[in-house]
């Protein structure tokens, strides 16, 4: 192994920076991970634009191999060093009372401004190897850890947690039932794994809407399961949802819009009399409580993935369940990170999901 790791360190406003970082030694209760691949989530477009606590390595999607192990460590996750595994972001305090539940995640020490969290982490807390753009990341005593299947190409396995995010958004949260209609408003990679697992969960009608500069995404949307997509620049996201379930709306919608007006107000329009409306990335907007009218309207602010959805995500790449191929759209290096995250926010062409694949 190198004694050191080479990572890209936000160090300005969208400002990234190749620095070596000396590898940490490894208690008995931590590891290291050799990271393989580091999906590039739409929130690190936000991130790289702020600075709170200095300098800090981005990156929370990631797969990798265990490079190294301590004792207590191996034994607790049942790994070794060889091993293949995903990281979720999260690494929960695991004492109080969420971490006693399978709300984990909204442990204190999760939140994006607590005291630990991969890829918000600033590199002044030791060992500072907290993001996934790097060669090597690493392993707290309390990270979330899952096997993850040695077939899958890394880039696509990097998908698990956006994948994660669909499944428990759409059928946690949305409770997808067998029959029902569903929206999602927003086709990036988020919104396009709702749309893939409210077909899976038994859903008859899956729409997803969009802009008209969404067209690769869109077609992608059908690929996966929608029945129908919609362009709200060029149709009318109402009439046109009301055509495709018959007048009934429908049962289920997840806004994966990441803000614009009136989105929140749309779902509600278009909610059948039971209908769970998930605020997964809704942005800010006010709503007239009175247009919820006579149904039974719920509205969830949905707050990222459980275990469960987790494991379900990896099983379903590893199943080949799909087209990963046409959803991987682009690899880069460490030393292309400001393009790789230029790529995601579509200012190169169609992206769906893009990886820093660190040991190119």
């Amino acid at each position: 192994m190198p004694e050191r790791s080479l990572a890209a360190v936000l160090v300005e406003p969208n400002t990234f920076e190749l620095r070596q970082f000396d590898l940490p030694e490894v208690t008995d209760d931590e590891a290291l991970l050799r990271v393989e691949a580091c999906g590039i989530c739409g929130s690190d477009l936000e991130g790289a634009r702020k600075l709170p606590d200095g300098p800090k390595i981005l990156g929370h999607e990631n797969v990798g191999i265990i490079a190294r192990i301590g004792k207590r460590a191996s034994a607790r996750w049942r790994l070794r060093e060889g091993d293949r595994v995903a990281l979720e972001e999260y690494l929960p305090c695991g004492a109080c009372m969420w971490c006693r539940s399978d709300d984990f995640r909204f442990c204190d020490q999760t939140d994006r401004g607590g005291a630990l969290r991969y890829g918000t982490t600033p590199i002044s807390t030791a060992p500072a190897l907290w993001g996934g753009y790097s060669e090597y990341l690493y392993v707290h005593p309390n990270a979330v850890i899952h096997r993850m299947p040695s077939h899958i190409p890394a880039a696509h396995a990097a998908m698990f947690l956006p994948l994660s995010n669909g499944i428990e958004w759409a059928v946690e949260y949305g409770e997808v039932r067998l029959g029902d209609a569903v929206l999602i408003q927003g086709p990036g990679q988020q919104g396009l794994a709702c749309a893939f697992a409210a077909k899976q969960a038994g859903a008859s009608c899956v729409i997803v809407s969009g802009l008209g500069r969404d067209k690769y995404r869109m077609e992608m949307a059908l690929r996966i399961g929608a029945d129908h997509v919609i362009d709200v620049e060029s149709e009318d996201l109402v009439t046109k949802v009301r055509e495709y379930t018959g007048g009934e709306g429908v049962n289920v919608v997840v806004n994966v819009t990441g803000g614009g007006k009136g989105t929140v107000a749309e779902s509600i329009q278009v909610a059948a009399k039971r209908c769970n409306v998930v605020l997964a990335a809704a942005g800010s907007e006010m709503i007239d409580v009175a247009s919820l009218g006579r149904r039974k309207i719920n509205l969830k602010q949905a707050n990222g993935h459980s275990y469960g959805s987790v494991e379900r995500a990896i099983e379903y790449i590893a199943a080949g369940a799909l087209p990963m191929e046409g959803i991987a759209t682009h690899k880069f290096n460490l030393t292309q990170t400001r393009e790789a995250l230029d790529t995601l926010a579509g200012l190169r062409g169609p992206a769906i999901h893009v990886s820093i694949i660190p040991g190119t």
